[in-house]
């Protein structure tokens, strides 16, 4: 072991330091990329922001830059709808959605003709439809219960939606709509096609901070268990979001994110990475330039610091 390591038996209080120091490097980074020029609501955003927290299992959180400002979590609430999801629908969801990583861009629709509308896995655009579209049936308001969610295991009630950001989606999102009408073609989609949309676009336009999203995420380091200590999900079925999450969680870039960072990871356009150290803590980034597969330049380059340095990684 390195002697930079965290030993196992550690506390995390030592992190601090750390996350000073990744922000330090990250600042010194020679290019940062882009922000996702097409949502027009995200095009103005500073790809210089950083901010990085570290939420424990007890909700002790450590952060470090921006780590408290808010920002379009977009893709990131995947994971979370595909939780909620697999916590009412069971297995049965499999039998609408795939767990194998794509390969290819994550609005393509090259896939679905040939494997009959059934997508590649839950966190291509095609997935993340069907998954929104199972929950909304089941509760009757999709957005709302991922919001209602996330504002419980956050502790924080003031998350909402930016309905300016779903206003900008709505407005560029015929290829969503072409995705949904397709499976809706071979019945993978019950709920109207224009319903849906609102409810998925209002999904991804919900704001939250480093901080909030790190304890958010924290029922998939507790093996399922919610912030209150009850059960979101089994322990099998924490595993198999954490799985997916490491193999389809950054677009058809998880390859190199699990080769860099060795955790399970949830891009979003908007610049976020949340990532998950089982049985330890959660971890989430935000630098809004992204790389040319959608991902954030600034906050790959920390987990892969923070996992270097720390030691902190599932192999």
């Amino acid at each position: 072991m390195k002697p930079e390591q965290l030993p196992v038996s550690a506390s995390l209080k030592s992190l601090q330091p750390v996350l000073d120091r990744i922000a330090t490097e990250v600042q010194a980074l020679p290019g940062r990329g882009r922000p996702a020029d097409y949502i027009p609501a995200l095009a103005s955003a500073d790809p210089r922001r950083f901010g990085m927290a570290v939420a424990d299992l007890d909700g002790t959180v450590y952060g470090v830059g921006d780590w408290q400002q808010p920002f379009s979590t977009q893709s990131i609430t995947k994971a979370f709808t595909l939780a909620l999801e697999l916590s009412l629908d069971g297995d049965l969801l499999w039998e609408h959605v795939g767990r194998e990583p794509s390969g290819n861009p994550f609005n393509s629709l090259v896939q679905l003709e040939y494997e009959n509308g059934i997508p590649r896995n839950p966190f291509i655009n095609a997935g993340a439809l069907v998954v929104t579209d199972r929950l909304h049936t089941l509760t009757g308001d999709a957005a709302g219960t991922l919001l209602d969610f996330l504002r419980a295991e956050s502790g924080n009630q003031g998350l909402t939606f930016d309905e300016g950001v779903a206003d900008s989606e709505r407005a560029h999102g015929d290829r969503n709509a072409a995705l949904s009408h397709f499976m809706a073609s071979y019945g993978n989609i019950t709920n109207p096609v224009p319903t849906l949309l609102d409810q998925y676009f209002r999904q991804c336009s919900i704001e939250a901070s480093c901080a909030d999203l790190a304890l958010a995420a924290g029922f998939l380091a507790r093996h399922g268990i919610r912030a209150d200590g009850s059960t979101l999900l089994t322990r099998s079925q924490a595993k198999q979001v954490n799985a997916v999450m490491l193999t389809c969680g950054t677009y058809d870039a998880a390859g190199d994110f699990a080769h860099r960072v060795g955790l399970p990871g949830k891009s979003g356009v908007g610049g976020g990475i949340i990532a998950v150290v089982p049985g330890r803590c959660t971890v989430c980034v935000w630098s809004p330039g992204l790389d040319q597969r959608g991902n954030s330049v600034a906050g790959v380059a920390a987990l892969d610091r923070f996992t270097t340095l720390t030691g902190l990684s599932i192999f």
